[in-house]
Formats: structure tokens, C-alpha cells, sequence
């Protein structure tokens, strides 16, 4: 059966990868990003029913925006993928610079809290619905010089457990620790081992369909993709 998916950060990375999954499989995508050009050569490659849009998920008003024309077109999602992530450059934490640590965790908390206030309660009203929050092995341990990326791994973790608490049932959230794959942002933070690693392309194949078999008894569960 056909989903009407959404996912944040689905211009590069792991969530470009689930879009040509998703797409493969059938299902209508609807996906955000922050770059022109990376929105552009979306809507070519996968056309409508699928839609692309330029959002920045720290600003709640574009984001309550987006959700709002997706819902009129699509209904509500039955899977809501938040993904979209920064990683800090590595450093020791009083090395950081306030900036850079405020942009990560507007991303990477403020930034699933907005797409949840958008279009949670849409699938709230219709008591049917997947919400995955991306977390992170940087949600569960920590590694020094990582750690503005592992405090907001570790808030995603405990957002959605909470969540998790407050739905009806028939709707599910759960944190997902998606593995170790070799994508722009890991090569950031290690970048001699992980080529080592899946590509997004390889892991998609596996967590697509792990995505979509998520089910009532995982609410509130931490997820990995093994």
C-alpha cells in the first residue's frame, strides 16, 4: 500500500538515499532542504506525485508553512522522518564557538520540534501515524570532541520518548540510531575511517523497508538499522 512520506533533510546524505527508495517502492515523498539547487535536481530526478520543497527547519514559520500546503495536497503523513542534522567541527567543547553550538542545536532539536508542532497534530486528529526522529550512536555514547552533536542526539532521545508518552494510540514515535554509514557528515567527524562504511545509497535499501514495518509496539522504543 502506498505511504505519503515526509522527510527533513532529503537533499543529501541519508535522507536523498531514502527518497530514491521510498520512490522505488511506490510512495509519495515529500521532502525539505535548505539548498536551491539540491531542491531543483530533486524535483527533476522524482517528479509529482512527490514534492521538494526549500525549507529552513529552524524557522518555525516556513516550516508550519510547508506542513500546511503538504497536509491540503497529501492528508497527513503516515511516516514523518525527521533527519535533517548538523555536525559541529570537531573540537574540544570550550573550543566551540557559541555559534556554531547555537546552529546545531537549532537544527538538530529546535528544528524536529518545529516539524512536530507541523504536522504531529494531523496525525494526532486522524490517530494514525509513524514519527521517526533520527538519533544518532552519538545519542546512546559519546566520543570527545563531538559533543554539541552528542547533546543533541542525546535530547532527540529523550524528546521522543516523551512524545512517545503523549499519543493516541495507532500513533507511534520512536528514536532511530540509523548505524555508522559514510556520508558527508561522518567524514567530518572521522574522516580517515569512514570509508569504511556503507554508502547512504546501500544502507536506504535496508532501512526503507525497516522504516515502513515500524509498528505500534515500537512506540517509544530506541530503534537501530542492524
Amino acid at each position: 500500500m502506498s505511504k505519503v512520506i515526509v522527510i527533513t533533510g532529503a537533499t543529501r546524505g541519508l535522507g536523498r538515499a531514502l527518497v530514491a527508495a521510498f520512490s522505488v517502492g511506490g510512495h509519495t515523498v515529500l521532502g525539505c532542504g535548505r539548498g536551491d539547487g539540491h531542491v531543483r535536481a530533486l524535483r527533476s530526478e522524482f517528479p509529482g506525485p512527490h514534492s521538494f520543497s526549500r525549507v529552513d527547519v529552524t524557522d518555525a514559520g516556513a516550516v508550519a508553512a510547508w506542513a500546511d500546503g503538504a497536509i491540503a495536497e497529501h492528508g497527513p503523513p503516515d511516516l514523518l522522518v525527521n533527519n535533517a542534522a548538523l555536525m559541529n567541527v570537531p573540537a574540544p567543547l570550550w573550543e566551540v564557538p557559541a555559534e556554531e553550538f547555537s546552529a546545531v542545536v537549532d537544527v538538530n532539536v529546535k528544528g524536529v520540534f518545529n516539524v512536530i508542532r507541523a504536522f504531529v497534530p494531523a496525525m494526532v486528529g486522524r490517530k494514525r501515524g509513524v514519527i521517526v526522529n533520527l538519533s544518532s550512536g552519538w545519542g546512546r555514547s559519546t566520543s570527545p570532541e563531538v559533543a554539541p552533536y552528542c547533546a543533541t542526539k542525546y535530547a532527540v532521545e529523550g524528546l521522543t520518548m516523551a512524545l512517545a508518552q503523549e499519543l493516541p494510540a495507532g500513533v507511534v514515535a520512536c528514536a532511530l540510531n540509523p548505524g555508522i554509514i559514510d556520508t558527508d557528515m561522518l567524514r567530518l567527524a572521522w574522516a580517515d575511517g569512514a570509508a569504511r562504511y556503507p554508502k547512504p545509497d546501500a544502507w536506504a535499501k535496508r532501512a526503507a523497508p525497516f522504516l515502513l514495518n515500524i509498528g505500534p509496539g515500537d512506540n517509544g522504543r530506541p530503534l537501530t538499522v542492524s
